[in-house]
């Protein structure tokens, strides 16, 4: 039903395909949340590409020099292709050569914010996204100087800043520090701009780390502060008057792209479970011992627990090949 009532409105099947995958997944969204369907908006125009990963893609199309060729439809079902040069990033041309050498399969989107007539000519605003193969991008985006040391460093993400304790392999507390971003908390503080000094703090302490040692990022299970981050909210439990807003909005994110950003710089990233690493007895006591301040300590004890479980999982192995 999906696809007919799509292929009426824009007769390309992998366009329609598109708009099937888009508008099920946001109905399946609003029957999960019990939200009715019926009140779901969609915001900017998509011309969003899915089926049949190919390359290259059919209806939007990379090409050398940084173009790409898109498939339009006219509003008689006519068909024609339209070429676009955005503007890309000189950090991201590197990647779009990996893309037109190793002719990798991708998805590619079309975001059509605004559009217009001047002067008798059609202008528009929008932004192309392409859905790149991970490897692809850790390959091509990696620096020059991996890291090689031995040290591992535990971060303690918060809404405004990224705390964060280095120790060697037997536990001691090497180094702390702290990268902010105050600025992005504010309410009405504009997303985009957001993720954009969020990101060059991330690749400042990744650099930072790099250089001191450390070859293991210790992070939260971004899963298990999904479940928990609820019941903060719920019960109005943690700090200020906008907590829940920024609960909800930041943390998770943020620790993704420290994993995604890590390998870049030879650094390897693992999951531990949050439980325990700021609310405890230990907390406490470590944060006396040592001089340092509860998300300081945070990030020493989310080291701490990493090292634990690796030795409990090497005691493992070593009791199973004994047997």
């Amino acid at each position: 039903m999906f696809r007919r009532e799509a292929y009426s409105v824009i007769p390309s099947r992998r366009y329609a395909d598109g708009v099937v995958a888009l508008v099920r997944g946001i109905y399946e969204s609003c029957r999960a949340l019990g939200v009715s369907f019926r009140d779901a908006e969609l915001g900017d125009w998509l011309m969003f590409q899915q089926s049949e990963r190919k390359y290259p893609a059919r209806n939007i199309t990379l090409k050398a020099g940084y173009e790409f060729h898109v498939t339009v439809v006219g509003y008689d079902g006519s068909t024609g292709r339209v070429t676009v040069e955005p503007t890309v990033p000189k950090s991201y041309r590197v990647l779009l050569d990996g893309v037109l050498r190793e002719k990798p399969k991708y998805c590619a989107r079309v975001m059509v914010k605004g559009f217009g007539e001047r002067k008798s000519d059609l202008w528009l605003n929008g932004e192309i996204h392409l859905t790149l193969p991970l490897e692809l991008y850790h390959r091509c985006m990696a620096k020059d100087t991996p890291a090689t040391g031995s040290n591992v460093a535990g971060v303690d993400v918060n809404v405004d800043r990224l705390n964060v304790a280095i120790v060697d392999t037997s536990g001691r507390l090497r180094d702390t520090t702290t990268f902010w971003f105050r600025e992005v908390t504010s309410r009405g503080y504009p997303r985009r701009r957001a993720r954009c000094v969020i990101g060059m703090s991330v690749h400042r302490m990744l650099k930072y780390l790099a250089s001191h040692g450390v070859g293991m990022v210790v992070l939260e299970n971004p899963e298990v502060i999904g479940y928990l981050r609820y019941c903060w909210v719920r019960s109005g439990e943690r700090g200020s008057r906008n907590y829940n807003y920024k609960v909800a909005v930041f943390r998770s994110s943020i620790i993704e792209m420290i994993a995604l950003k890590a390998t870049l710089y030879g650094l390897k990233s693992v999951y531990v479970d949050p439980r325990g690493t700021s609310s405890s007895q230990e907390h406490r006591f470590v944060m006396e011992k040592h001089g340092l301040d509860r998300h300081t300590a945070s990030a020493y004890l989310i080291a701490l627990k990493h090292l634990q479980d690796e030795k409990i999982m090497n005691n493992r192995k070593a009791h199973e090949q004994h047997k």
